[in-house]
């Protein structure tokens, strides 16, 4: 199917690790002409020119997506529904419009509330990868290889639109998966949003101790494999724990309840309890890793 996708022009509005390595995938296949970055940061931009992730940069999205074939809204999503508003009146009646949103939901909502009759080109798309960085220099073509791609189209969603945006992510070598909005959020709430809670909260508590410096000094390969995701943009995670509230507080809720497990047997010298909690952990990772 990527053989016969063309794209004139793509517009890129948040040139990070994953708008950026969606251009540079697309470029790597030969199916786009020519890439529009938008954004905030000059700095990020002038990255994105010199790495030859866009063509053209724009800090104007609705001048960047006159003439747009397909835009990605990269953006964290609590930026989206403000984009959605900007672009509405000026895309092309043709254009389509998809994003790599973390949550589902509030981004659809608010497509829904500010794109008006564009809505129906619109095809909520979320790409199962990442790493600890961010910014246009972070990103790569191969990000995408073989990582799953979450497509989300509503019942208004024009089936054209949808297949643009499928053979643009299988062009990236992505594998495609359909879910409900709902299930999305629950699903990468557990697996995804409540890691990067979890991981930015033992590090603040670490680095609160007097003794942080000496005490990071000696750290292994546990911490940083524990913590490597707190390396991540606070102002992509912060929108997007926010955003899931609703899905994310209760695991919160239920994490607390284990580690509060863990300090009650830990407290009355309880070992076995211990051991059995630990034990339950290890099967219960090794059945996923088996299923991977």
């Amino acid at each position: 199917m990527s053989a016969k996708l063309r794209i004139n022009k793509l517009v890129v509005i948040g040139v990070g690790l994953i708008g950026g390595s969606f251009a540079l995938a697309l470029k790597k296949a030969r199916i786009v002409k020519q890439v529009v970055g938008v954004g905030r940061s000059r700095k990020n931009l002038q990255v994105a020119l010199r790495r030859g992730v866009i063509d053209k940069a724009e800090t104007d999205a609705a001048r960047a997506v006159v003439d747009a074939d397909l835009v990605l809204v990269g953006a964290p999503v609590g930026q989206m529904p403000g984009i959605f508003a900007r672009i509405a009146p000026v895309l092309p009646k043709h254009a389509v419009v998809t994003d790599a949103g973390s949550t589902k939901q509030d981004v659809i909502a608010a497509a829904r509330r500010h794109l008006g009759a564009h809505f129906a080109q619109f095809v909520p798309a979320h790409p199962i990868a990442g790493t600890e960085h961010s910014g246009a220099g972070a990103a790569f073509p191969e990000l995408f290889r073989d990582r799953n791609l979450i497509l989300l189209p509503q019942k208004e969603t024009k089936a054209a639109a949808v297949r643009l945006v499928r053979a643009a992510w299988l062009a990236c070598g992505a594998n495609i998966v359909r879910l409900e909005a709902a299930e999305h959020d629950e699903i990468f709430g557990a697996v995804s949003h409540l890691p990067h809670v979890v991981a930015f909260a033992l590090v603040n508590l670490l680095a609160q101790r007097r003794d942080a410096k000496r005490l990071l000094g000696f750290s292994g390969g546990g911490l940083r494999d524990t913590v490597r995701i707190a390396g991540s943009s606070p102002e992509m995670w912060r929108d997007i724990c926010i955003a899931n509230r609703a899905a994310l507080v209760p695991l919160v809720d239920g994490y607390i309840s284990e580690l509060e497990a863990a300090r009650a047997a830990l407290a009355a010298g309880d070992g076995e309890s211990l051991e059995h909690m630990f034990s339950a952990a290890q099967k219960a990772r090794a059945r996923w890793l088996l299923k991977k």
